[in-house]
């Protein structure tokens, strides 16, 4: 947004010409400066009316900035893993600590750890007496070469080399697959340390048979932890005493649904999983307070008071009411993708959320939160509140008829869509449209996709039923209110084609088309300021003529009486 302001010098009539009571004595300067003055109250006009334009873009940006700010904070909850928030407690939070997505049900789990899973560590049997000992006294290059995870590595080790130098070599080998080597002091001794990086029965080190450094062998090692996976049992599954469910590593994200397990130690431990519907009210009542705010915003510039019949800056703009009236409808109206039958909630006023329409009230056209009904809905089911607020892309089809089998993030759009197919004789799909427009379709996988060019584009929908004749129902991508709202507000204060930005620039003409009137101004009035002094110039030269004619006559007249 920007905006050309020609600056303004007031004219004054000081300059060529002065005026000092020299003719008549007439003070002439000073009506001139009256008569200018005159004229300047159009430019203080034009001023003015400028001023109202560049105060209607002032709160445009104030309303934009506000706009941009709501966005942000429905960006932060806009995706059930944002939105949802679980909490685990673990018994015995030694044996194993846990954290849950959105997905994690609600519940509770017994797990046992009989055994963690561990890395490869070995270390040389034989010491040096200092890190700076040249381990490679053989006047030639050597190898050192390990086998990890099945693979194996070589170093070639310089003849001088010292136990440093080997432990940079191992590191800093581009293609060291996660194998840390280091130097270990026993006190008196210096040694070398190998340790896999990776937990699990897979992960194996050895020291591979074409290793030449002396010292520094198979045999050379001692092994200080061994490959292991780790080995669980999950409420009481496997059965069987010496059966148990293994992992690779002691991070366990796979084993309970939506839960993320760090296992610490052997032992048990129950962890329970709940939904933090306190934590989910905070996030609402954000949701609230955030779109209370760019509403008040509006209602600041645009209102009309009903005592004073004042209207406010932007009483009446077309772009104000577009933004309002857009917001409301998506606030208030049916969650995209939603139905009222096939959604246990597809309105924030099922939720207890509503629009104050009471009339002198301080959140007249405000959201306003009924907490009963919302702890009521969070506490019976918490889940269905998160959808309707943070859903992206969650499918809903009214037949089993039908499914959608995968859609194009990003290109097919949140919605609903009107699905119809033709089957023949033989179960093969002749003919389908989504929303009316025609699909592509294949008959042997009994697959139709949206076709390019609309919303339906990318979305794959995998026909079930495929009995002769003609088959229609409705098929939906859901879109919670946070990210409908949020994708509402990027396209309203886009920097191109946004309503605001819009605004902006024709203002911006408007106020440019005022300070040229303001510069054609200055240059009238200075031409008619200069036109004044040369008229009155003359005036006073004439005035003083004749009043030295005057006083010549009165002379002669009085010299002629004494005669």
């Amino acid at each position: 947004m920007s905006n050309t302001v020609s600056s303004y010098s007031p004219i004054t009539t000081s300059g060529q010409i002065t005026y000092s009571g020299l003719g008549n004595g007439t003070d002439f300067d000073s009506m001139i400066k009256k008569l200018v003055q005159v004229e300047q109250s159009r430019i203080t006009s034009l001023q003015t009316w400028k001023k109202s334009w560049t105060d209607k873009q002032a709160a445009f940006q104030e309303l934009n900035t506000q706009m941009l700010t709501l966005k942000t904070t429905l960006e932060e909850m806009d995706s059930m893993d944002e939105f949802m928030t679980k909490t685990v407690d673990s018994s015995n939070s030694t044996v194993l600590s846990a954290v849950a997505g959105a997905g994690a049900e609600n519940g509770s789990h017994e797990v046992v750890v009989n055994r963690l899973a561990t890395a490869k560590a070995m270390v040389t049997t034989t010491g040096y007496a200092s890190a700076s000992t040249d381990i490679n006294p053989s006047s030639s290059d050597a190898v050192f070469a390990y086998t990890y995870k099945g693979t194996t590595y070589t170093n070639t080790i310089g003849d001088n080399a010292t136990l440093t130098d080997l432990v940079s070599i191992i590191n800093n080998d581009p293609g060291n697959p996660g194998v840390k080597a280091s130097v270990s002091y026993d006190g008196s001794q210096y040694y070398l340390q190998l340790r896999g990086m990776d937990t699990g029965s897979t992960a194996s080190l050895v020291i591979a048979s074409n290793s030449t450094l002396s010292g520094f062998g198979n045999s050379d090692f001692s092994t200080i932890t061994s490959n292991a996976s780790a080995q669980l049992k999950l409420d009481g599954w496997p059965t069987a005493s010496g059966s148990w469910i293994t992992r690779e590593s002691n991070t366990v994200t796979d084993l309970i649904p939506g839960l993320t397990m760090t296992l610490k130690s052997t032992g048990s431990s129950t962890v329970v999983t709940t939904t933090d519907t306190d934590a989910i009210k905070e996030k609402i009542e954000t949701f609230v307070e955030q779109v209370n705010l760019v509403r008040t915003k509006i209602r600041e510039i645009s209102k009309v008071d009903s005592t004073t019949k004042q209207a406010s800056l932007l009483t009446g703009n077309y772009g104000i009411q577009l933004i309002d009236t857009n917001l409301k409808s998506a606030v208030a109206g049916l969650g995209v993708g939603f139905d009222y039958d096939q959604d246990k909630y597809s309105t924030l006023s099922q939720l207890g959320i509503l629009t104050d329409a009471q009339q002198g009230s301080t959140t007249e056209g405000l959201l306003v939160i009924d907490d009963d009904v919302l702890d009521a809905v969070l506490s019976s089911n918490a889940d269905a509140v998160g959808q309707l607020f943070a859903a992206q892309y969650v499918g809903r089809t009214s037949s089993s008829e039908f499914s959608i089998s995968s859609y194009i993030k990003n290109t097919t759009k949140n919605g609903t869509y009107q699905l119809s197919y033709t089957t023949d004789a033989s179960g093969k799909i002749t003919a389908a449209t989504i929303n009316g427009h025609a699909a592509m379709f294949n008959s042997n996988s009994n697959l139709i996709t949206g076709a390019h060019g609309y919303d339906e584009a990318g979305m794959v929908i995998r026909v079930v039923d495929t009995t002769p004749g003609t088959h229609t129902g409705e098929v939906a991508l859901k879109q919670g209110k946070a990210g409908q709202l949020s994708d509402l507000l990027g396209e309203l204060t886009d920097s191109q084609d946004g309503p605001l930005h819009i605004l902006d620039d024709n203002y911006d003409d408007i106020t440019a088309m005022i300070d040229e009137k303001i510069a054609y101004e200055q240059r009238r009035i200075s031409t008619y300021a200069s036109n004044l002094r040369k008229r009155f110039a003359k005036v006073d030269s004439m005035l003083g003529t004749y009043d030295k004619m005057q006083s010549q006559l009165e002379s002669q007249i009085k010299q002629l009486s004494s005669d």
